[in-house]
């Protein structure tokens, strides 16, 4: 294992409304290296290993001009982990301050004292039971013999948790990897408190993300919903679909569901925003056949609108409650 902190964990600070921004900022990281992972909402891991060599900078200077770019480009802060594999990279990102970067360079000394519930690929259930048998740190783990981790946690686990108290990662940054989740956001240009304005742009926003969806050959499982006010704060709700869909009339009626539930009365919206969560490849999902003709007539429409979109633009079919 190479211990050049060539591996970048950059988590962007997003306000949940604002996380449609993160393609243009994944695009803006292409822009250094072509070996870039999406980690929705927020985030996404870098490989700079070409890059050090091709601009001949550092990965903390380059890490700062990432940062700059996204402060000038989008109003994007970021806090930024290098490392010499993913796992350190993510570690060292949570670890870091707002506006900073944290490089590790000593992977043994950073991981030392930390608690074992922060290495990768530890939930709380492995962390009870190593912290009965006192090895509540990583560096306890770490000097532990191998065969009494693999009796406490299995033969499997046991080693992919040696490996990791001793810094070896073996996963590597997946480039183009597939997003977890997708969203989109609608921006009032003042306070805005009608309802109907607050449900058309919920209407446009749907149909946006089914659309996307189904262009790339996705469902998703859940939708999430969130309402930015005028004084800055949010409200978040999120809602389990009945199955995964990519169909925009369930995923409108889900996110008029989010929203009659918050209840609001007369409330100074500034923006609305819906992400869609855990995609998955529309082949792999089922979908129960439904006996109602109506329901089978606006899929085939929404099919032809698809491809009509497709060959003329997206604006070529809207709903005619978006046309005024």
């Amino acid at each position: 294992m190479t211990n050049d902190a060539t591996i970048l964990c950059v988590r962007f600070r997003l306000a949940p409304v604002y996380e449609a921004l993160l393609p243009q900022l994944l695009a803006m990281l292409g822009e250094f290296t072509p070996v870039v992972q999406a980690e929705p909402p927020d985030g996404a891991l870098a490989d700079l290993r070409g890059a050090v060599r091709y601009f001949g900078r550092g990965p903390a200077e380059l890490a700062a001009v990432i940062r700059v770019r996204a402060l000038a480009l989008y109003g994007v802060d970021c806090v930024i982990g290098a490392g010499p594999n993913p796992m350190l990279a993510r570690m060292a990102a949570r670890r870091a301050a707002p506006g900073t970067t944290l490089v590790v360079t000593d992977p043994a000394g950073f991981l030392r004292d930390r608690p074992v519930a922060a290495l990768d690929g530890v939930g709380p259930s492995t962390a009870r039971a190593l912290c009965a048998y006192g090895l509540d740190t990583v560096g306890r783990v770490a000097d532990a013999p191998l065969a009494v981790l693999q009796r406490i946690t299995g033969a499997r686990a046991g080693r992919d948790l040696w490996e990791r108290a001793h810094g070896v990662d073996r996963s590597r940054v997946a480039p183009n990897a597939a997003a977890r989740s997708t969203a989109t956001e609608r921006s009032f240009p003042r306070d805005e408190t009608d309802r109907d304005r607050h449900r058309r742009a919920l209407l446009s926003a749907a149909q946006e993300l089914g659309a996307r969806m189904r262009a790339e050959a996705q469902v998703c499982r859940t939708l999430t919903l969130t309402v930015r006010y005028a004084d800055r704060s949010t409200t978040t709700r999120t809602r389990t679909l009945r199955e995964p869909t990519a169909h925009s009339a369930e995923l409108t009626s889900a996110a008029y569901a989010l929203y009659d539930a918050l209840a609001l009365q007369r409330a100074r919206v500034r923006g609305i925003a819906l992400r869609a969560e855990g995609l998955t490849p529309a082949e792999q999902a089922a979908h129960q056949l439904s006996l109602d003709p109506a329901d089978e007539k606006a899929r085939r429409l929404e099919a032809v609108a698809d491809r009509a979109r497709a060959r003329f633009g997206p604006g070529a079919i809207i709903p005619g409650s978006l046309a005024a």
